[in-house]
């Protein structure tokens, strides 16, 4: 017997910990969900003539609420709000934080030259691409404790998870902890994925980005203790197929999956944001000696555009298509002076390409006219990013739904209209996101809330995710 259960398969895992004898039948109409879901992915018989009893996925969910409360402490806000900005002291006390639970839960921990942080439980095959997971931890000013971080923590335990009930992966599982996800300090969103996919543009950028206070990207860094130069960067880069899938976990971030009393959304694709700044600059002027006709109001001009923005956006006919300005500042800012400059930052989201850049174009060709009709002068229209969207791959969805089948949690598939590390890491491999649902859909904000029910049902669905997708 030894020898033929030496390696733990799914027929394995069932045969050994999942069953020992009671003196009562357990009937198929109460059958435990995880009995079936090894059966089906081992295809392994059930004997329904011998009595057994049933462990279940055991999430320990009082310790992992305890961890993202603990972590939510390292902020540079007071409770309930999380500050967590790039390479800031509270920042590198949290990156600190993760990798002593990872290590505490027997990973094989390393961090790259950005500080991408990855915790390895190595499968019976190591030179087989591993399975990915995790997400990020840093905070926009003022935020929950949630975003993120519930994909970080509750993939570790996601692990444990498996590890309790005796399974062994073939592929290795590694949960990652990406780098400034957030674009607070330095406006690059995703900052650590788009480096490990590989995208040069923002490589060279990096060489000349400073943050608000003038500090360099690479000066901020080393201040965290990261003593990288440019020339490191592109040693980041992976190739495609490093992973063999990349899954996420993470709160939904709106309010569909609570409205609808559903505990999972499968996530079918990732709309990709564009960020564009505008400026314009008119002439200014005292506010009661300059009259309405003699004006070239460049704060008008922006007002215009934001409304130019919203009906583009609603003449796509799609409920898909987003657009919000969400920065418009005003030059001298007195309220009795016409504004001489304006400076306007767009985001425009779909999962549709073609139809984003369209309304980008339109919103161009406004940002013209309005600029001509005002006398003002269009100074600058940059797109900052125009990334693609992501499509799930249909092998994840289809685990990630057969999870949740057996699991017998109610689930829908949706779009997530936020972007995540996932868009990026499906430039690497093939890619799906879980979510869970958050109290009245808040996020980034203090009210940002998970239940442990919740967060423990992500835990599970991911765990036989990732346990289906280490033996393909």
């Amino acid at each position: 017997m030894a020898s033929k259960f030496s390696k733990f398969t799914f027929s394995s895992l069932l045969f050994l910990f999942f069953y020992q004898s009671i003196s009562t039948l357990v009937s198929s109409a109460n059958e435990d969900p995880t009995r079936r879901t090894m059966e089906e992915f081992a295809g392994y018989p059930t004997d329904t003539d011998t009595d057994f009893s049933v462990l279940s996925f055991s999430v320990e969910s009082d310790k992992l609420q305890n961890q993202i409360d603990e972590l939510s402490m390292l902020s540079a806000s007071p409770a309930p709000s999380v500050t967590r900005i790039l390479y800031s002291e509270k920042d590198v006390l949290a990156r600190s934080y993760i990798k002593t639970i990872m290590q505490k839960n027997g990973l094989s921990v390393r961090e790259d030259s950005v500080g991408n942080i990855y915790g390895r439980w190595d499968g019976s095959e190591k030179g087989l691409a591993a399975v990915a997971t995790g997400s990020h931890i840093d905070a926009i000013p003022f935020s929950g404790k949630y975003d993120g971080v519930v994909g970080v923590l509750g993939a570790i335990e996601a692990i444990n998870v498996l590890k309790r009930v005796g399974f062994e992966p073939k592929r290795s599982l590694e949960v990652i902890m990406f780098t400034s996800e957030e674009p607070t300090r330095f406006g690059i969103s995703c900052l650590g994925s788009r480096l490990l996919a590989g995208i040069e543009e923002l490589a060279n950028s990096l060489k000349e980005t400073k943050d608000s206070q003038n500090i360099s990207f690479f000066d901020a860094a080393k201040s965290a203790g990261y003593n990288l130069s440019p020339k490191d960067l592109p040693n980041l880069f992976l190739n495609k197929g490093n992973y063999s899938a990349f899954i996420e976990l993470h709160i939904e971030q709106g309010p569909i999956l609570e409205e609808e009393g559903l505990e999972i959304g499968i996530v079918t694709a990732i709309a990709a944001p564009a960020s564009i700044k505008v400026e314009f600059e008119g002439n200014g002027g005292h506010a009661g000696a300059v009259l309405m006709p003699k004006r070239n109001d460049a704060g008008l001009a922006a007002a215009e555009l934001a409304l130019a923005v919203e009906k583009h956006v609603l003449d796509s006919k799609s409920i898909d298509t987003v657009g919000t300005v969400g920065i418009i500042e005003l030059h001298p800012g007195a309220i009795n002076s016409i504004p001489s400059k304006s400076h306007i930052e767009i985001d425009i989201r779909d999962i549709d390409e073609k139809r984003r850049n369209n309304v980008i174009e339109k919103v161009h060709e406004s940002a013209i006219n309005i600029a001509k009709n005002r006398k003002v002068e269009l100074s600058e229209f940059k797109i900052i990013n125009q990334d693609p969207p992501a499509i799930s791959d249909e092998l994840i969805i289809n685990s990630m739904e057969f999870a949740a089948k057996q699991l017998n949690l109610s689930h829908k598939f949706m779009i997530s209209r936020a972007y995540h590390d996932s868009l990026f890491m499906a430039r690497i491999s093939p890619m799906g996101m879980i979510f869970i649902p958050c109290y009245k859909g808040y996020s980034h904000k203090p009210e940002e809330f998970a239940s442990t029910k919740d967060i423990s049902n992500g835990v599970k669905v991911l765990a036989l995710t990732l346990a289906k997708l280490s033996l393909d």
